[in-house]
């Protein structure tokens, strides 16, 4: 028998479990909240019997992820972990501090198959998806290192959130319990290059969280350069997504824009991108593009970024400039990962 992990799991799932084991269903959710508690060993968990902490050890494992290289900003205390999962695939989670709390930008797969060619995280392809657990043990490591409480998660790290659909939404249920860390959906944001029919099913659920598309361009011909999902998704099919999620959830959408320098920073492309989304419940986030190792692309100049977001104002479209955080530790997704994989393959 294949061994489940129990931090994968919703309290209902853990119920089943048990009695499929022969257990009393009951003790589920005492385990949830166990797991959920960042507990490792199932000695460790006082209020079950022995006979049952056996069972469980015997059928079940609790996922456990361990900190490899851990890095603070000096400039903004931004925290960056590098985490080795057990199968000694690396991924990376960042930990930023604002005056609202801890916003914690976590990685939902081993690296990414999307292939957008700004983005660090895209190196060297997609190696697989991370269990719910995996997801969860991020914020859970995060905050026994930090010993503060994890206000806010954005599904913004490594990978494409809605590639690994199933696990994603298994993960904001159980973040969500109350039984376990409690975090609102509202304080949560997942971000996606634009993944049409999973935009949709996603709408259709009606989980008040925030969703962030990824557009960074305003025509086909601009987007198929830098991503190539948009070779698969026109923007007219992703608009109709996005409508449409607007109309099933009511939640203002984000749209996140990375600027990059004589690619789409020009003035006609923000009225172009005025036009597209003007009368959307929506505002557009200006992100001066990371420099990334192997990439071509520039960051545009300030005054530039400034004149992108004042057109795109006088169109009624509501944009605000990203505050770059952690710029002395390489905070950006991606980064720590490929130069730890990359001193791992000259060794």
């Amino acid at each position: 028998m294949t061994k489940i992990d129990l931090l994968s799991l919703r309290i209902d799932e853990i119920e089943d479990l048990l009695e499929k084991m022969g257990e009393k269903k009951f003790r589920g959710k005492q385990i949830f909240q166990w797991v959920n508690k960042g507990i490792k060993q199932f000695d460790d968990m006082t209020n079950i019997g022995k006979t049952l902490r056996e069972n469980l050890q015997q059928n079940t494992f609790i996922t456990h992820i361990k900190v490899e290289k851990k890095m603070v900003s000096k400039i903004d205390g931004t925290t960056k972990y590098l985490f080795i999962l057990e199968d000694k695939n690396v991924i990376e989670a960042v930990v930023m501090k604002y005056k609202h709390g801890l916003t914690a930008c976590i990685s939902s797969q081993v690296g990414c198959t999307m292939g957008c060619s700004f983005c660090a995280s895209t190196i060297g392809g997609l190696v697989r998806n991370l269990r719910a657990g995996e997801m969860m043990d991020q914020i859970l490591q995060m905050q026994q290192d930090l010993g503060e409480r994890i206000s806010n998660i954005v599904l913004m790290g490594s990978g494409e959130p809605l590639h690994n659909y199933k696990e994603v939404i298994k993960f904001l249920e159980i973040v969500n319990s109350e039984e376990g860390l409690n975090i609102g959906n509202r304080h949560i944001t997942l971000s996606t290059c634009g993944l049409v029919p999973e935009i949709r099913d996603l709408a259709d659920l009606e989980i008040p969280i925030n969703l962030a598309i990824s557009l960074h361009a305003p025509n086909d011909e601009i987007r198929q350069k830098m991503m190539p999902i948009a070779k698969k998704y026109t923007i007219k099919d992703l608009m109709g997504a996005c409508k449409y999620y607007l109309q099933k959830t009511n939640r203002r959408l984000t749209f996140e824009y990375a600027l990059v320098k004589e690619v789409n920073d020009e003035e006609v492309h923000a009225k172009q991108l005025g036009q597209l989304l003007k009368g959307l419940l929506c505002y557009v986030n200006l992100i001066p593009v990371n420099i990334v190792t192997k990439g071509k692309f520039q960051k545009p100049r300030e005054d530039q970024v400034k004149r992108f977001q004042k057109v795109l104002k006088m169109q009624g479209v509501e944009a605000t400039i990203r505050r770059e955080m952690g710029a002395d530790i390489n905070a950006a997704c991606g980064q720590l990962r490929n130069n730890y994989l990359s001193k791992e393959m000259e060794k």
